[in-house]
Parts: structure tokens; C-alpha cells; sequence
């Protein structure tokens, strides 16, 4: 069987797709993908201050960080020996590396007013910054808030999928440099049947709550057709501040564009119908 069609009904990725799947099972939080992506693009490392968010001196992807490893920090089951008094209550860590979701249909390209945001022969979804011209309309169109406006050229960045190391034959720097290999690339025809054999995996195993995040049912809903950056989690979406049911800006509008163009008609026919009336 081809593995493109193992997707009937989970993705509407084009067969030749390229994209990720990151299990957040296998990450340890070692930050390697981050450190490896700003090396390869150039981009500047945070600065080293005290955020508030546990180990997490990064906080969210943005216009210099284009891959975030999250620390969830969460109350740990009680121990079976009681915490001697000072401890504190026993904490437990979620991890992911987050990224840009390279949708099937993505909200950043269909808002782009310039062309700027094109399909890449990858099936990336990629920014091309001399044409962008930091209008910032690709910033709310995105439902999982990824590209921002960086402040030295006020033009939108985000994740490229590496798109000058495809087209040399090599992976993205971060899958590269993942020691665990919880950040996996490949063509998403594959990637999707191993998520869901992982997944699988997990659930034969007692992690009752392990899902594919991407596909049509959850986190590629409501017009996006699915992700090219799949997840393997093990809590519910919201837990890693994503989105369970992320819907296209487009998707929203539509239908208070039929009531406003459905109540100018009935506007219309009541100003035609008052006109004439017998005086």
C-alpha cells in the first residue's frame, strides 16, 4: 500500500509534502533544535533574564525564534513517600518543540496582500522577506499566532523549513541536531501513518491520553485541511497552548458576511415595498 493512501480523511496534504513530526514523548527539553536553528539562519539568541515561565528563557516562537521547546510545568501525581516538609509540592514537566504548522491551507497566505507568503515546491509555506512589506495582516490571519514582525526590518518571519538546506539535499538544521529524534523529517505521506503507529504505541502501553495533533480532527480542523507538522502528545492541545479546533480567519468572517449582505437585501426590499405604497 502507498502511504499516501493510509491519509484518506486524517489530511489534505499534496502527496510529495515535506514537514515534521515532533513527538513530545521523546523530547528532553535540551533546547538543541533552537540553538541549531538560530545558528543556521543567523538569528539572534534571547537575552539570558529571568522570565518567569520555568526553564523557558525563549516563551514562545516569534520573529527571531522560529523553533520553541515549551516547559509545561505540572503538579506531579502524589509520591508513594510523603514530601518532607519544606519541599514543596513535586512538580512534572511537559515538553515540546514547537514550530510553524505549514498548513494545507494556511491563513497567512490567503491574507497576503503582496504575494509575499507563497507554496514552496516543498509544500512549505514560505515568506519571501523582498517582498513582504510588514503590512502584518499574515499576524492574526495565523490561528496558531506564528509569524510576527521583527523589530530591525518590520518585515514577517517565521520557520522556512529550512528551504536553502532542501534544496541542497540536507534535513532542517533541527531535526539534524535532535539527539532523541523526537523532531523527525520527512514527507508527511509517511510521517502521518508513523504518528498514528506511535501513537498506537503509547496507548497499548497505558498512556491513554497520547493523540496525533494535525490531522483533521484535531489541530488541521475547520478548513486548514491538516498540518505538515505533526505532534505526537500526551495532553490535551490547550495544555501546550495549542489550539484543539483552530479555525481560518476567512471561515469566521463568512458568516457575518452572508447575514450583513442578507439583511442590506431585506433593507432593500423594505425601502422598495415602503416606496410603493399608495400615498
Amino acid at each position: 500500500m502507498h502511504p499516501s493512501s493510509s491519509l484518506s480523511g486524517l489530511t489534505e496534504a499534496k502527496p510529495g509534502a515535506y514537514g515534521f513530526l515532533t513527538d513530545a514523548t521523546l523530547c528532553i527539553g535540551c533546547k538543541a533544535c533552537e540553538v541549531a536553528c538560530k545558528h543556521w539562519n543567523q538569528l539572534p539568541a534571547e537575552p539570558s533574564t529571568f522570565t518567569g515561565f520555568s526553564y523557558d528563557n525563549t516563551v514562545d516562537l516569534g520573529a527571531t525564534t522560529w523553533r520553541h521547546v515549551a516547559f509545561i510545568e505540572q503538579s506531579a501525581p502524589p509520591p508513594a513517600v510523603a514530601t518532607p516538609a519544606g519541599l514543596g509540592n513535586p512538580v512534572s514537566w511537559l515538553m515540546v518543540s514547537d514550530v510553524c504548522k505549514h498548513c494545507v491551507h494556511a491563513g497567512c497566505l490567503e491574507a497576503c496582500p503582496t504575494g509575499a507568503i507563497v507554496r514552496t515546491e516543498f509544500g512549505s509555506v514560505y515568506i519571501r522577506q523582498d517582498v513582504c512589506n510588514g503590512c502584518g495582516y499574515c499576524i492574526p490571519a495565523c490561528p496558531f499566532g506564528v509569524p510576527a514582525l521583527g523589530l530591525a526590518d518590520s518585515t514577517a518571519h517565521k520557520c522556512t523549513l529550512c528551504y536553502d538546506r532542501l534544496g541542497a539535499g540536507l534535513e532542517p538544521a533541527c531535526a539534524q541536531s535532535c539527539p532523541t529524534d523526537s523532531i523527525q523529517f520527512g514527507l508527511v505521506e509517511e510521517l502521518a501513518p508513523r504518528a498514528a503507529a506511535r501513537v498506537a504505541t503509547l496507548q497499548a502501553q497505558g498512556v491513554a491520553g497520547a493523540h496525533v495533533y494535525g490531522d483533521r480532527a484535531t489541530g488541521g480542523t475547520n478548513g486548514i485541511g491538516g498540518l505538515n507538522a505533526l505532534f505526537v502528545l500526551t495532553a490535551p492541545p490547550e495544555t501546550y497552548n495549542l489550539p484543539a479546533n483552530p479555525t481560518l480567519p476567512a471561515d469566521k468572517v463568512r458568516p457575518a458576511f452572508v447575514s450583513t449582505a442578507l439583511a442590506a437585501i431585506g433593507l432593500a426590499l423594505a425601502g422598495v415595498i415602503a416606496l410603493r405604497q399608495p400615498r
